[in-house]
């Protein structure tokens, strides 16, 4: 409640400070509506449609400007949702590829948040939301966000810090140092990166089990992580061709301890049945090492491309569960676990293009060979005080797949008209092998995936676009490999590699009228990859398996609009309603049920005296879930305060995330006659933010970024 008191009292300030600034020349006009003196006026043209695509200026747009990093620009940025865990979607449902300056980039998921929380807003232009791509991309790819950077072609030196410090019960650092050097034929460019601190996360659950019992699930996790990683690159340009080089590596450590509690009564839970308490050390370990070179030529209206990849994903784990009961301490069961996990991508394409008029053909081809090897092993404490290798846990697990691709696209302008079309071709071979079970399945398949688009410009302010694709999403590593992952000692999922890949088809409309943007999209994808619950009664273990849903029709309706509300004070509104309807069996029923929810964000950006600037941003997400969950609303509030100073080289930022501590995602299983179970995930994401970041040089050249693919996407 003080909290709220104060964010109260600072809008009154902000609102009676302000209108104290305004003179004679600030009255609105009789032509303009006001309604209890608020003006309605567009703001500066931020937003634009580039087939079909929204583009949005961020370097210079103050809805950005007290933003730590690109990734909270992404979370204020229409159509795009960034979670409690920095996992990006679009429409609350696709997991976008990321490019930079119209290439992928090759990193981890983990390796790309952290690039992402290093670019500042400042050294970014713009940012393409694409919704729905065509089919010169990567079938994988159902939403790419292009981030482009900011660019100059001065010769010499130029350089960039940022450093962000994160404060809640522990802190979090990082740091980020880009150095480039251009001459007139070479490039050369350096990161380095360093982040170390401690974040935390909550997991409760009760579930009335089958016994009429009451369960009680309480786990707490601590995660001291230690991140480097070192990139360096160098273009050489000569004439018409382009030769590029990048090597990069990146190391994380990760001792975690997590802990936990099952605590279990009576039906009317006036006695206690059992109390198990639960410890879970974790060492882990990864360390990733990338290649990619590329060459480009360029000849009139003829363009080559050739790009290869390498990336080597090297994970190792080692855990301990150890349960004992908490009244007496008494040692109820020890395992152990050791797991090594080696991935091995080797990616090449080759893109070609030629201008023809007022037209435009492009062909590629695409070939990756991908070669993942889990091992983990359990070994459990027996009566003989000594531990023993354990095979109903253990397992060995091998997947290869290999995927050959090719597109021909074409798109031509008739005045005000653009219209693009293209055709994408993906056979793909694999064969994953469950050692451990004597598991082999290996599957070929070829798919023809078209896609189509319109575009039509009346004006500089009107703007109406069209689009069709059908994309394939094959299942990810982890989703294939039937080994354990624990939350507790009585919950776990495991993989399932009979998983089949899903296909999705979907059309999406856009109008802009000046910065409003609408857009609808509606679709249906089939073979849903899901996972599902599965409780025993006899030993009360729940555990999620994953599999292949018949299909789901889905649709969204999103609009953004500003407001200009005074001279010093803007809003970025947006407002996106979801449906979907999913086939689901389940045991022996099949439940299908059609969700809608929507999401309310707001966006008020405050203009002050002296260069500061106030950011207040909200988002409210309604009630949601699926055939099986409730998923409960939940809200959050962040508030920040930006500064330049020394000629704007020098940036500081301050900002205080999640104020009221509510972003936390409460679920609940739907039909009590099959199970009764409620829980909760809580992330530490209530922080206070202190940002800095310094510019040195006088070069502003950014060099190309390394690319990543869609197999590297399926390492997570």
């Amino acid at each position: 409640m003080i909290i709220r008191l104060w964010i109260f009292i600072l809008l009154l300030f902000l609102f009676f400070f302000a209108k104290s600034q305004q003179t004679d020349s600030l009255r609105p006009k009789d032509s303009i509506q006001t309604i209890s003196g608020v003006v309605i006026q567009s703001t500066s043209r931020n937003v634009k449609l580039n087939d079909g695509n929204m583009v949005v200026n961020v370097s210079g747009n103050k809805d950005f400007k007290t933003s730590v990093n690109i990734l909270e620009v992404l979370k204020k940025t229409p159509g795009v949702t960034v979670d409690q865990e920095d996992g990006i979607l679009m429409g609350r449902r696709v997991a976008p590829a990321v490019f930079i300056d119209g290439k992928p980039v090759v990193m981890s998921i983990q390796e790309l948040q952290a690039y992402l929380r290093s670019l500042s807003p400042e050294m970014v232009e713009s940012l393409e939301i694409n919704t729905n791509p065509s089919s010169k991309y990567d079938a994988e790819f159902k939403g790419i966000i292009d981030i482009r950077l900011k660019r100059n072609g001065n010769l010499g030196l130029k350089g960039s810090y940022n450093g962000n410090m994160s404060v809640n019960k522990f802190n979090y650092r990082e740091n980020s140092v880009n150095v480039s050097y251009n001459t007139e034929k070479v490039a050369y460019s350096l990161q380095l990166g360093y982040n170390n601190g401690v974040s935390t996360y909550r997991y409760n659950a009760l579930q009335r089990l089958a016994n009429t019992n009451v369960m009680r699930t309480s786990t707490y996790q601590k995660d001291e992580a230690k991140i480097g990683n070192i990139q360096a690159g160098i273009d050489y340009r000569i004439n018409k061709n382009r030769l590029g080089l990048n090597i990069r590596s990146n190391f994380r450590e990760h001792d975690r301890s997590r802990s936990g509690m099952l605590y279990t009564t009576n039906s009317d839970q006036t006695q206690m049945i059992f109390n198990t308490g639960s410890e879970n050390p974790i060492d882990y370990t990864q360390n990733n090492y990338g290649v990619a070179t590329d060459y480009s030529y360029q000849n009139k209206k003829f363009k080559l491309s050739v790009l290869a990849n390498y990336l080597l994903v090297e994970n190792k784990q080692k855990d301990d569960f150890i349960n004992r009961d908490a009244p007496t301490s008494q040692l109820l069961s020890y395992w152990k676990s050791d797991l090594i996990n080696k991935i091995n991508i080797y990616t090449a394409q080759l893109d070609a293009s030629q201008k023809l008029g007022n037209a435009n053909l492009e062909a590629g081809i695409k070939f990756s060979r991908s070669h993942t090897n889990n091992n983990i092993r359990y070994d459990t404490l027996a009566i003989s005080n000594k531990f023993t290798f354990d095979p109903t846990r253990s397992n060995k697990f091998s997947y290869r797949e290999k995927i050959f691709a090719g597109y021909i696209a074409y798109n031509q302008k008739f005045d005000k008209l653009q219209i693009n079309a293209g055709l994408r071709f993906e056979n793909t071979r694999s064969i994953s092998d469950a050692i451990t079970v004597d598991s082999v399945v290996g599957r070929n398949y070829l798919e023809w995936l078209p896609s189509f688009s319109t575009q039509y410009t009346f004006n500089t302010s009107h703007e109406l676009s069209l689009s069709y694709s059908r994309k394939i999403t094959r299942p990810a590593f982890s989703q294939l490999n039937p080994f354990r992952y624990y939350f507790s000692p009585l919950n776990y999922w495991i993989g399932n590699p009979y998983l089949q890949p899903s296909f999705t088809s979907q059309v999406k409309a856009t109008y802009r009228y000046k910065n409003w943007v609408t857009s609808f999209t509606i679709g249906k994808e089939k073979n849903v990859m899901t996972r599902y619950p599965i409780y025993n009664p006899e030993t009360n273990v729940l555990e999620y398996l994953g599999t292949n849903l018949p299909y789901r029709k889905f649709a969204t309706l999103e609009t953004s609009f500003p407001v200009k509300i005074t001279k010093w004070w803007n809003t970025n509104n947006q407002i996106a309603a979801y449906y979907n309807d999913e086939f689901r069996p389940y045991l022996d029923d099949v439940f299908a049920l059609k969700i809608y929810n929507y999401d309310i964000r707001i966006n008020q950006v405050f203009i002050l005296p002296k260069g500061y600037t106030v950011n207040l941003y909200s988002v409210y997400e309604s009630k949601t879930g699926n055939s099986l969950y409730i998923i409960k609303p939940r809200y959050s509030v962040d508030i920040s305060v930006q500064k330049s100073w020394l000629d704007n080289t020098l940036n500081t930022k301050i900002s205080f995330n999640n104020i009221f501590d509510t972003y936390d995602q409460r679920l609940e299983f739907r039909h009590k006659e099959i199970m009764d179970n409620r829980f909760t995930h809580w992330w530490d994401n209530r922080k206070l933010i202190f940002s800095l970041s310094y510019n040195f040089g006088s070069s502003k050249y950014q060099t190309k970024e390394i690319q990543r693919t869609e197999e590297e996407n399926r390492t997570r």
